[in-house]
């Protein structure tokens, strides 16, 4: 077992995360920050980004990773490259147990754990994410300006992301499985009227396609199996997201759909446990709010520690 007791250990490497590691190591609290691929999470895959304060000229998720996991090291947060399997969090210090049998321990946890948005599962998803199929039409809906879209769902997120996309496109059509939509009904009532909208009922998308961009989507209708081709620029796939949280479950108080209910100050219902970043019941899932969580539970965090 590693001895060495961190005053704050962030599970977790996106924006969120990076951003607790930044206010943590900076207020002089020994940090680690826990992440299981690469340091980035999402951000890495985010070619544009347009709407993170302070770039005119837009920048990449790469470049803007690089930079906070830069800031943070500068402050002396170190980094381990792992997956937490297990946590006790009860107590005055936590502990976590890792993939490697390793268990890390500290005072203070910030869970940055993010949520994967939920797929398709249709040849092409994968090869045309980034050109041309998307999960974030706040995101990257300015990048279609003119062009004709699909939205994949008919929830409220899929119907109010598709009036949205309308300030941009030309055309967007919404791909919905069933004979009705699951939005609100007033939601739906704004959408079918807008003239730039259009419902492909009972339908499918069974295959996403083009030569170097999206420039088509294959529908299939679930009643009659029946294929048509529809003609788009881009398919936003707005069928909802997953918290990573399964290993939370009955230690961390979960709404209904598994993302951690925290408060203004981003703490849990265990003492000295946060959460911050897209895990966390919210409103908008952005980076520049995952941002501000991750400062605010690092604040949290070191006055925890304080008192």
């Amino acid at each position: 077992m590693n001895e060495k007791i961190y005053d704050t250990l962030i599970v977790g490497g996106g924006a969120a995360g990076l951003t607790a590691g930044i206010y943590a190591s900076r207020a002089r609290l020994s940090t680690l920050l826990v992440e299981k691929a690469y340091p980035g999470g999402q951000l890495m895959m985010c070619e544009t980004i347009e709407n993170f304060p302070g770039f005119s000229g837009g920048t990449c998720g790469a470049d803007l990773s690089t930079a906070l996991r830069e800031q943070a090291e500068k402050f002396g947060m170190e980094t381990l490259l792992t997956e937490i399997e297990r946590v006790e969090l009860e107590g005055e210090i936590k502990k976590l147990h890792t993939a490697d049998g390793k268990t890390v321990l500290a005072r203070t946890v910030i869970l940055c754990l993010g949520a994967r948005p939920r797929l398709l599962g249709v040849p092409g998803e994968a090869e045309f994410l980034g050109r041309g199929v998307s999960y974030c039409a706040v995101c990257d809906g300015f990048l279609f300006m003119g062009k004709k879209l699909a939205v994949v769902g008919g929830g409220d997120t899929a119907v109010e992301d598709s009036i949205f996309l309308t300030k941009f496109a030309s055309e967007v059509h919404i791909i919905h499985r069933r004979d009705k939509l699951r939005a609100q009904k007033i939601i739906q009532e704004r959408a079918l009227a807008n003239p730039k909208i259009a419902v492909h009922w009972d339908s499918v998308v069974s295959q996403i396609a083009g030569p170097d961009l999206v420039n088509k989507v294959v529908l299939t209708n679930v009643k009659t199996q029946q294929e048509s081709d529809l003609e788009v620029d881009g398919v936003f796939v707005l069928i909802g997201q997953n918290p990573n949280t399964a290993m939370l479950k009955g230690i961390i108080d979960l709404d209904e759909l598994g993302y951690i209910i925290a408060d203004e100050d981003m703490r849990t219902n265990v003492p000295g446990v946060y959460a911050a970043g897209d895990v966390r019941k919210k409103l908008l899932r952005q980076i520049v709010t995952a941002c501000a969580d991750g400062a605010i539970a690092a604040t949290a965090a070191e006055k925890y520690i304080e008192t």
